[in-house]
């Protein structure tokens, strides 16, 4: 699935505020198709928070989030269209199988035409394990679960929270692939992570807090 070059992410003098503590301000960069930008910064800097408020599910104290040159506070629904996003929690239901997680998932977001729910499973590791409840599985396997949920997505935009937490080094090998073919087809990714990424093919942006 090739997407368009043209679209891009646009952060304005973004400034955010916890409590009375201010973790950042005048924060602006641009993420095109085809980008990898990865965030980096202490614990506790804003790194989740400048995520949430990429997602629209925080308001920034200053600035704004725009989505091809336009407010995404004008467009919501075209921009969350448009966005996948897994954060910290893995956002799968412990009573569900994975394929039934990922079945829900396309009925509750936009997916690819050629979404298969079985074959993501596979890719994302998880072939034999596809109809045992998630409650059974181990923390990597539900962190594989989330990533597959990637795999179904039509959104050219992901924004991504500590993605590779609990995965082993395979998985960790695999997913960054996985990042790589999203960005040569024109896709965008957005992430965090306490373990270094190192991307061949793609050269990616960075952003500090």
């Amino acid at each position: 699935m090739r997407f368009s070059p043209d679209s891009r992410l646009e952060c304005v003098d973004l400034a955010c505020e916890r409590g009375d503590n201010l973790l950042f301000e005048e924060l602006g960069f641009v993420v095109s198709g085809g980008d990898i930008c990865q965030v980096h910064g202490a614990n506790g800097s804003g790194k989740t928070s400048l995520l949430r408020i990429l997602c629209t599910l925080a308001v920034p104290e200053r600035g704004e989030v725009r989505w091809c040159g336009e407010p995404v506070s004008r467009q919501p629904d075209r921009f969350r269209a448009n966005l996948s996003y897994i954060g910290h929690h893995n956002g799968v239901k412990g009573e569900l199988s994975p394929l039934e997680n990922l079945r829900a998932a396309i009925s509750l977001s936009p997916s690819r035409s050629d979404a298969d729910p079985a074959a993501a499973l596979e890719r994302a590791g998880l072939y034999g394990y596809e109809d045992v409840p998630c409650r059974f599985l181990s923390a990597g396997q539900k962190r594989r679960v989330a990533i597959a949920r990637l795999l179904l997505s039509s959104a050219q935009l992901w924004i991504l929270d500590e993605p590779v937490t609990a995965l082993d080094v395979q998985g960790v090998a695999d997913f960054q692939a996985l990042l790589e073919r999203h960005a040569e087809n024109g896709g965008m990714v957005v992430i965090t992570s306490h373990q270094p990424l190192v991307f061949g093919r793609i050269e990616t942006k960075m952003v500090h807090l």
